[in-house]
C-alpha cells in the first residue's frame, strides 16, 4: 500500500481510469489561486453564454428542523462532469463549524467512472469571489477606487482578493458587519495580506458610499437602501442563495441595471427572487446575463451614472471548470490515485 499527501488506498493494474484522486482542502488550496480561478470562471460565463455547457437546475434538499440545507449542483463544461454537493448551515458559525461544507466529485463522462473527489468548500469560496472579480472588470467604472463590504465572514475576503486582482487604484476599503469584532479582524487580516488601507464603518450606510459594494449576508431583509448608493456604484450582491434571501431594498433594484448568473437560478434563489414574487419587478426587466456581457452579446456599463448590480447566486459549472482545473494540476505532477471499485 502506497500513500502520500494526495492520496489513500491501493493501487492496481486496472486500467488509470478507475483510479480516483482524493484531495484534501490543504491540497486544493496549493493547486489553485485566485488568478487561476478568475480565468477559469470567466470562461465558464462564456461558454456558458454560447451555449456550450450543461447545468440542470440546483437541488436543494430542506432539513428546517436542523436548521440548514444541502444542495446538488450538477454540470458539465469542457469535457468534465461533476457534481457538487453543499450544505449551508448558517447556525453552525455559533458552534465554530463552517457554515459551508462541499465536496466534488469529478467524472470522466466518457465511462462515467469518477476522476477525482476533492474537498469542495474551499473551490466554492474561491469562484464565487471570482465571479464577483469578473462582474467588477466587466460592470464597475475604471477609476473605481472606495470599496465598500457589508458583511466580514469567507465570502468577503475572496470577493476582495479578486477585486484586488482585477481593479487598480484601490484606494480605501470600508467594511461593516453586525458584529465589530468581525470588522475589526477582517481589517486588520486583509490589510496585511493586500497591502490596502482598510477600516471598519460604522454603518451600513458609511460602508455603501463607495464605488463598488459587496454585500455577503444571509439577510432576509433589506439592508441597503436606495438612498445609500449614488450613481456610478457597482454592486455584487452575493449574500442571497435561497428563497426568501433578500439584501437589497426593491427600489434600489428596480432603479438599476441588473445582471444575473443564470436567470432562472437568481429567480428562485438569487437577490431578484423577493421582489419577482411580490410582483415589484418583471423577469422581462433583467437586463441580460454576466456571460453575455463577457462575450459581448449584450453592453456592460454604458454610463458613469448608471447603477450597475450584479446577482450572484452560484453556479455548478464554475464549481467543475475549478475542480477540472486542480484535477489536471494535480494529475501532471504524477501522483498515485486510489482504487474505488
Amino acid at each position: 500500500m502506497r500513500h502520500n499527501r494526495y492520496s489513500v488506498g491501493r493501487e492496481t493494474k486496472h486500467s488509470p481510469i478507475a483510479k480516483v484522486l482524493l484531495l484534501g482542502r490543504s491540497e486544493v488550496e496549493e493547486l489553485l489561486n485566485m488568478g487561476e480561478a478568475l480565468n477559469a470562471v470567466e470562461r465558464s460565463f462564456s461558454l456558458k453564454a454560447e451555449g456550450r455547457v450543461l447545468m440542470p437546475p440546483k437541488l436543494y434538499l430542506d432539513l428546517p428542523e436542523y436548521h440548514g440545507d444541502f444542495r446538488a449542483m450538477p454540470a458539465y463544461i469542457e469535457g468534465s462532469a461533476g457534481l457538487k454537493w453543499v450544505s449551508v448551515y448558517p447556525g453552525n458559525l455559533k458552534r465554530n463549524l463552517l457554515s459551508v461544507v462541499a465536496t466534488i466529485i469529478l467524472c470522466d463522462p466518457d465511462s462515467g467512472y469518477p476522476l477525482a473527489i476533492m474537498d469542495g468548500t474551499y473551490i466554492t469560496d474561491m469562484r464565487t469571489g471570482a465571479a464577483g472579480g469578473v462582474a467588477v472588470k466587466y460592470l464597475a467604472r475604471r477609476d473605481s477606487s472606495i470599496i465598500g463590504m457589508i458583511g466580514a465572514g469567507k465570502q468577503a475576503r475572496t470577493q476582495l482578493l479578486a477585486i484586488s486582482e482585477v481593479l487598480p487604484g484601490i484606494k480605501e476599503v470600508k467594511v461593516f458587519d453586525q458584529y465589530r469584532d468581525a470588522a475589526l479582524r477582517y481589517a486588520q487580516e486583509m490589510r496585511v495580506n493586500l497591502n490596502l488601507n482598510i477600516r471598519p464603518a460604522e454603518t451600513i450606510e458609511e460602508a455603501a458610499e463607495a464605488d463598488i459594494v459587496v454585500t455577503t449576508t444571509p439577510s432576509r431583509t433589506p439592508i441597503v437602501k436606495k438612498h445609500h448608493i449614488k450613481p456610478g456604484t457597482h454592486i455584487n450582491a452575493i449574500g442571497a442563495d435561497a428563497k426568501g434571501k433578500q439584501e437589497l431594498e426593491s427600489d434600489l433594484l428596480r432603479g438599476g441595471k441588473i445582471i444575473v448568473d443564470e436567470i432562472e437560478q437568481a429567480s428562485h434563489s438569487g437577490e431578484i427572487n423577493v421582489p419577482l414574487c411580490e410582483g415589484l419587478i418583471k423577469v422581462e426587466e433583467i437586463y441580460g446575463t454576466l456571460g453575455e456581457v463577457v462575450v459581448g452579446t449584450k453592453k456592460g456599463r454604458e454610463s458613469d451614472a448608471e447603477i450597475t448590480i450584479f446577482d450572484s447566486t452560484g453556479l455548478a459549472i464554475q464549481d467543475i471548470i475549478c475542480a477540472k482545473l486542480v484535477y489536471e494540476k494535480c494529475r501532471g505532477s504524477d501522483v498515485p490515485a486510489f482504487e474505488l471499485f
